[in-house]
């Protein structure tokens, strides 16, 4: 799915920031958007229309995030919870609810080129040996909770959400770079690095679009 050879831009978590996005979709670099392009921010809808373009031109995808999850279990019908989703839900224009469906519901969960590795949420070794398979009926299986959530204690934080751990990132193999959306983990607005003991590192590409912070993105090459 990412053109062998083809530089790269690398897009954190939009949020409806439409903005910002159009923005980062001007390049002849192949855009990676590291999941959860809806919700939060002020133009869902223009920022999946972006989105809609880069696919058609084959300039660009986006990986499933967890609220991109969420919107198209709602699309389909399921009972969903939270206001972000519920308001996108209701404000999505009528004749942008399918093609957003089947957008989101055929996004690759994780992916791979060479020591590059792209995933929403959070990494597992079992993913440089498991293709994610479809999108699920119902709840997704640990691999997919893994990529849509991060690595979870079990434990509400004080905000009320579950506490993120980043145990995970020590199972990056050496030479690999995992880039990562979901944490907002940055103190100072550019992408937030994490190394492993094993050699490995993470790279945390959300700064807060959408949510009171900016987008950010980074130019790279492909390694063969």
């Amino acid at each position: 799915m990412i053109p062998p050879c083809r530089p790269l831009r690398i897009v954190g978590d939009v949020h409806g920031d439409s903005r910002a996005f159009a923005a980062a979709a001007e390049t002849d670099r192949f855009v990676i958007q590291l999941g959860d392009l809806v919700d939060d921010g002020p133009d869902t809808p223009g920022a999946l229309e972006i989105m809609f373009r880069l696919l058609d031109e084959k300039r660009g995808l986006f990986l499933l995030g967890n609220h991109d999850f969420k919107l198209a279990r709602a699309l389909r019908g399921d009972r969903v919870r939270g206001e972000p989703t519920i308001k996108t839900f209701a404000t999505l224009p009528a004749e942008m609810r399918r093609p957003t469906k089947d957008a989101i519901m055929a996004a690759p969960v994780w992916l791979r080129a060479g020591n590059l590795f792209f995933v929403h949420g959070g990494f597992h070794p079992a993913m440089l040996e498991q293709a994610p398979g479809p999108f699920p009926p119902g709840r997704p299986d640990p691999l997919w909770a893994r990529a849509l959530y991060g690595q979870t204690s079990g434990r509400v934080t004080g905000a009320g959400k579950p506490e993120r751990l980043l145990r995970w990132v020590e199972d990056i193999p050496p030479g690999m770079v995992v880039y990562v959306g979901h944490d907002q983990r940055s103190n100072d607005g550019r992408p937030y690095v994490r190394q492993s003991r094993k050699g490995g590192k993470a790279i945390f590409m959300d700064t807060g679009a959408g949510k009171g912070g900016h987008l950010s993105w980074v130019d790279i090459d492909q390694v063969d």
